[in-house]
């Protein structure tokens, strides 16, 4: 016997052909590939640095995934069992050209590299612009049951290509674990987060790290519960110490393995996850199935209400409105393409002057410096101080470019005449542009060593010598005589010291050109891909924003074309098509009550009686 998931799987997918929504269809298709693997795969999410990969790690007691403060993952790590510890990078035939196609599901990867399992954390974090994911098999009870742990980019990160990643592997999900640490509460974008994780997947364990070093995480733990509770999130909350967990587990100290709280996160995940695996089952098919049934419902439910009164004057009056709304979309079109033009022009001329003001406060910066320093004496020291401050210059500019973006896009969705869960894109950004600028080019320093300024001195104390010779001849002392010698080192010292000021004030000359040509190949550089980035997201959100109103225009059609068929038929006909519409609503709503008992009653209503 199939699952019952499944046969209300089957139903929706051919509802969705048979109302002529193959979009629909398609996608329910993929779910229904995914939640016939019998692998079950675990996604752990959160923001960067709150203890993701060490939380793995310390769930497997394995140094599977890449931890510390200067490495980060650039692609998920799938962790599952094997007999034998294994590695391997899975690389595409070539870069995809956006986040999107490149972690996608039906990207089918070309090449498979093993690697040695030390190695792995190292390559995954320097990881190339052709790599999909990285996997780890390890012989491990908790996995010998199908799961697989997934660890997953920061959300968040500057580097977007990271963050589309996460939200892609989001939708091969059958659980997830949400990740934040323990030195403060929940914040908003964290909570957003975690609802936006549990549109795609309802089956969430929000994970609270790093209580070892958080004096007051119980008081952390207890003010997350309750921003939980405010915001209608059901999940679980779970306190744990990775740190602990790992160093219990190398001395067998079973006290400290109960202080890290992970025998009841694993309880959690044996309970919960591997052993209700249908129960995810159906909550995942559920969300999907009830979101595509809601789309069918809307021209069935407005063909009733064209077809509901008996007067041609109804029918007429239905078929104008209609006709109006795709006026209104239409004209909306239009205007939410000017919109998102100037907005984005706006946006790189702002972004171009942001930077070029950036990096005229570090050249004046520079100029300063260089009056008085020596550049022989702290380059090294100024370098570092000139790579530091660009990088910050790029980062605040980047990141203001991303919440323009999203600014932008939120402006772009106003301009629709409905309200939709998916009226924003998930992520339109493209890949990572902060790449590090290329090194500083040292400027010839020139040595004053003791020779050249002896050589110096001679030269500067011969004037000296013969001059004041030649003065005291006339009295008739010889020309080399105690005065002229005195003259000679004086003039001889002066010249060593204008020698000195020349060569220092050349040196501060060539720091500064240095400088300023570096600063100019960085403004060149991230400026370009700055605009280049501001191009994608254009392009991005054009894409999204037409494919939504063709969408809805094809919706209205929908109901414009039912208004009008109303309108042309005679009595008997509209009361014919009248019963096969209400018949047809039947059963979407009977459809729709399957799908609710699949999610426990938690699926939102229709807003319609059968």
């Amino acid at each position: 016997m199939s699952a019952p998931w499944l046969d209300v799987l089957d139903d929706t997918i051919r509802a969705c052909a048979a109302h002529h929504r193959p979009d629909l269809a398609e996608r329910l298709r993929d779910k229904r590939a995914r939640q016939l693997d019998p692998k079950l795969r675990v996604l752990v999410v959160g923001e960067p640095k709150q203890g993701k990969s060490q939380l793995v790690n310390a769930m497997v007691n394995a140094p599977v995934c890449a931890v510390g403060d200067d490495v980060t993952g650039t692609v998920p790590t799938f962790v599952q069992h094997a007999e034998t510890p294994s590695a391997a990078l899975v690389r595409g035939a070539s870069p995809a050209n956006t986040p999107t196609e490149r972690f996608s599901p039906h990207h089918v990867p070309t090449e498979r590299i093993p690697v040695p399992i030390d190695q792995l954390a190292s390559q995954v974090s320097t990881g190339q612009g052709d790599l999909v994911r990285a996997e780890v098999g390890i012989p491990r009870a908790l996995l010998d049951s199908g799961l697989v742990l997934i660890d997953t980019p920061g959300v968040g990160d500057l580097r977007p290509a990271h963050t589309a990643s996460t939200f892609t592997a989001l939708l091969q999900a059958d659980a997830v674990l949400m990740v934040s640490d323990a030195t403060a509460e929940l914040t908003d974008s964290e909570l957003e987060l975690l609802k936006q994780v549990m549109t795609s997947c309802p089956n969430v364990v929000v994970v609270l790290t790093k209580i070892d070093i958080a004096a007051q995480w119980r008081r952390v733990v207890e003010g997350n519960r309750a921003r939980l509770a405010r915001a209608g999130v059901t999940a679980k909350l779970i306190p744990v110490s990775s740190a602990l967990r790992l160093r219990a587990a190398k001395t067998g100290d079973t006290a400290l393995n109960a202080e890290s709280g992970f025998p009841e996160l694993m309880a959690c995940v044996r309970q919960d996850i591997l052993a209700a695996a249908d129960l995810l089952a159906r909550r995942s098919v559920a969300v999907t199935a009830a979101s595509a049934i809601r789309q069918l419902v809307v021209p069935v439910r407005e063909e009733l209400s064209a077809r509901a009164s008996h007067r041609a004057e109804d029918t007429m009056a239905a078929l104008n409105e209609a006709q109006r709304r795709i006026d209104e979309l239409r004209r909306r079109s239009a205007r939410w393409q000017t919109v998102l033009a100037d907005e984005m022009a706006d946006l790189v001329s702002d972004i171009e002057h942001d930077l070029r003001d950036r990096t005229r406060r570090i050249l004046r910066e520079v100029e300063r410096t260089f009056e008085t320093a020596d550049p022989a004496l702290g380059w090294d020291e100024f370098e570092r101080w000139l790579e530091d401050n660009l990088t910050e210059a790029a980062t605040t500019n980047f990141a203001w470019l991303l919440d323009r973006s999203e600014w932008v896009a939120e402006k772009v969705a106003k301009s629709f005449p409905v309200a939709r869960d998916d009226l924003l894109p998930g992520s339109v950004f493209p890949d990572d542009v902060l790449d590090r600028p290329a090194p500083l080019d040292k400027p010839l320093i020139e040595k004053f060593g003791l020779a050249q300024k002896a050589f110096t001195g001679l030269k500067g104390s011969y004037g000296g010598v013969l001059m004041f010779g030649l003065a005291t001849s006339l009295a008739g002392m010889p020309l080399i005589n105690a005065i002229s010698l005195g003259a000679g080192a004086l003039f001889g010292g002066k010249s060593i010291l204008d020698e000195g000021d020349q060569r220092l004030r050349r040196r501060q000359a060539a720091a500064r050109a240095a400088a300023a040509r570096h600063v100019d190949d960085f403004f060149l550089k991230f400026g370009k891909d700055c605009r280049d980035a501001a191009r994608h997201v254009q392009r991005s959100l054009r894409n999204h924003f037409t494919t939504l109103a063709e969408e809805l225009q094809e919706t209205l059609l929908e109901s414009a074309r039912s208004a009008r068929r109303a309108v042309q038929e005679d009595a008997t006909e509209r009361e014919r098509r009248t019963r096969e519409a209400r018949r047809e609503l039947d059963r979407l709503v009977t459809l729709y009550q399957r799908v609710q008992a699949l999610a426990g009653g938690q699926a939102p209503p229709l807003g319609i009686s059968a």
